[in-house]
């Protein structure tokens, strides 16, 4: 069987015209500490804040239709699928384009962060269902990866980190040279840019999707921090390093942004909080963005509007979110119009 390379496919960037976004209504009581439905209450703010952009689609086990209709009314559109939890970035597939207009989609290997939460047969299960749901065809990737932990440019480049698809956790059976070969075979990368190590507690050893991302070719915004006593100010640093020093695939250095993080916050547990302000969602028209009620929110908030100034910049508190292990960009996922 060919690789969606072979066939002429590629992951677009995220802001590449949506279909619609996908989302996954909270079932599982354990995976959200506080409250469950201080969590429903969140993803449903989400949703409808999305869907003043692009249709959306919200996922969900049967004996939670009813208050997931409720929560997310029409235009929300409410799907039964099997599932265990609800971070569709890291448990959905991953969708592609061609030239021709024809979308399909990558059903990565999925084990929960690298075994950190038990019982997920259904989430390990869930991008065949969605793809069987839709009618989308699949290609089966042979390699352990979640949606946060790659960012592309569309135009053959991929930023990711050592600390999570270098894991032993994730798949270490594969060299750094599988992992690209796998990676350039399914999402039509050419040059792939290794930051290092994510935020300090995060539960899914460093996706990227905390630390930096393209907001349009050769512009990347990053996470920094400008204070050395800080736990993530040497891995912060060493990613900018590196972004700086790095070209992409069409031998471009490129632009670096740099967004200030938030001030160091803790759980219940004593652990901190992986706040981070690229954990947004680029929609059609909008960026859906976290905020922490935070004296950076600001700043943060400024930036990205000057970095997109052709969208809206809708803000949306993240905390609840953040307690269960990810942000707004965790939580969903855009399928391509191709």
């Amino acid at each position: 069987m060919n690789t969606p390379t072979q066939d002429g496919f590629y992951m677009p960037p995220e802001w590449h015209l949506h279909r619609c976004c996908w989302m996954g209504w909270p079932c599982r009581p354990q995976s959200w500490p506080f409250e469950l439905t201080r969590a429903q209450a969140s993803y449903a703010i989400v949703a409808q804040t999305i869907a003043q952009f692009e249709p959306v689609m919200m996922a969900t086990v049967p004996e939670r239709v009813t208050e997931a209709v409720q929560s997310c009314p029409s235009p929300i559109q409410v799907v039964t699928l099997p599932m265990d939890d609800a971070w569709l970035r890291d448990m959905g597939p991953t969708f592609i384009v061609n030239d021709q207009k024809n979308l399909a989609a990558i059903d990565w290997q999925f084990n929960a962060w690298g075994g950190s939460h038990p019982d997920h047969a259904q989430d390990v299960a869930f991008a065949q269902s969605m793809l069987a749901y839709t009618q989308i065809r699949r290609y089966v990737a042979p390699l352990i990866l979640e949606g946060g932990a790659i960012h592309v440019d569309g135009e053959g480049t991929l930023l990711t980190t050592e600390q999570c698809l270098l894991n032993p956790n994730r798949n270490p059976h594969l060299t750094r040279r599988d992992i690209e070969k796998l990676l350039s075979d399914y999402l039509g990368v050419k040059q792939i840019i290794w930051l290092g190590q994510g935020l300090q507690e995060d539960e899914t050893s460093g996706h990227i999707d905390n630390l930096a991302c393209f907001v349009r070719p050769r512009v990347v915004v990053a996470l920094n921090s400008q204070d050395p006593q800080d736990g993530n100010y040497l891995a912060l640093q060493d990613n900018l390093q590196r972004l700086r020093q790095a070209t992409d695939a069409k031998g471009r250095q490129l632009e670096v942004i740099e967004i200030e993080q938030p001030a160091h916050r803790e759980d219940a547990q004593g652990l901190r909080l992986s706040l981070s302000y690229l954990n947004f969602y680029i929609a059609n028209g909008g960026i859906i963005m976290p905020i922490f009620n935070d004296p950076a929110d600001e700043a943060a908030i400024k930036t990205l509007t000057q970095l997109f100034p052709e969208r809206q910049v809708v803000t949306v508190p993240a905390l609840d979110l953040i307690h269960g292990g990810g942000g707004i960009h965790c939580i969903t996922q855009q399928q391509p119009l191709p």
